[in-house]
């Protein structure tokens, strides 16, 4: 007999319709897969074949059968390796998780290198009070970690900086406590979203990634503007967003 096929999707985070926001790929993996459960080098291979920023392999865990709250396994890989958190993948595999084996359940909990994740419905909200199909649709809340930052003044991680940006104008640099991430606060979100950045610059820095952020002009409706580049991790830059960069947002958001 042979194996069991894999339940798998490609969910659109972000998007309230097909092939829009930020895609990743979702994969179930059931008891009788306990094999691929534990071969990374699979699960690596997988996510090179999707080729999307992410995919999120899900194991369910039996020891708490029964719990309130169901737990599953998660993890995350980008084309060519294996990341300790993100945003849009979790949301996906939520979704996933909602639409199909957790119909009933209002919560979920996810174990990852980064500690337990929970993501729950939450109603949708409209301040007419009068809500369509759509509108209708519950979203879903994720519980994700503050992540601390410091000051950077290495020299051997900033002097490339302002080429790798093409001279844009920059306010501060700071790196994450958590994965080396460099966060770089531009004067305005108009220089974010007008950069022109050197990708084989980005390459050369010392850090997995590179977040390139600024405020927003008032009334604009936003609070920032920012946008992710790993080129290291087969991601030149992720569009339209990485959701995983509101966890270190605070250094932007206005006061």
């Amino acid at each position: 007999m042979g194996k069991k096929a894999i339940r798998y999707a490609v969910v659109d985070a972000f998007a309230g319709e097909p092939f829009k926001g930020n895609p990743a790929a979702v994969c179930l993996l059931e008891e009788e897969h306990a094999a691929e459960v534990a071969d990374e080098r699979w699960m690596q291979s997988v996510a090179a074949e999707f080729n999307l920023s992410e995919t999120a392999f899900l194991a369910r865990d039996s020891s708490r059968a029964g719990a309130a709250a169901p737990r599953f396994h998660l993890r995350w890989f980008t084309p060519v390796a294996e990341v300790e958190l993100c945003g849009h993948a979790t949301l996906a595999s939520a979704h996933f998780l909602f639409t199909t084996v957790l119909a009933d359940h209002g919560v979920v909990e996810f174990m990852t290198m980064s500690g337990i994740l929970t993501a729950r419905k939450v109603p949708a909200s409209d301040s007419t009070g009068v809500l369509g199909e759509e509108q209708a649709k519950p979203f879903i809340e994720l519980d994700f970690p503050m992540i601390d930052f410091v000051d950077c003044n290495s020299s051997d991680k900033t002097p490339s900086i302002p080429k790798t940006l093409n001279g844009a104008s920059i306010v501060s640099v700071h790196e994450s406590a958590m994965d080396g991430d460099l966060i770089v606060e531009l004067l305005s979100g108009k220089e974010v979203v007008d950069m022109l950045p050197n990708t084989d610059e980005i390459r050369r820095l010392v850090c997995r990634g590179l977040i390139v952020t600024g405020p927003t002009p008032a009334g604009s409706g936003y609070d920032f503007f920012t946008r992710y580049f790993s080129p290291k991790f087969g991601i030149d830059e992720v569009t339209p967003f990485r959701s995983l960069t509101l966890c270190y947002m605070e250094i932007t958001k206005p006061v």
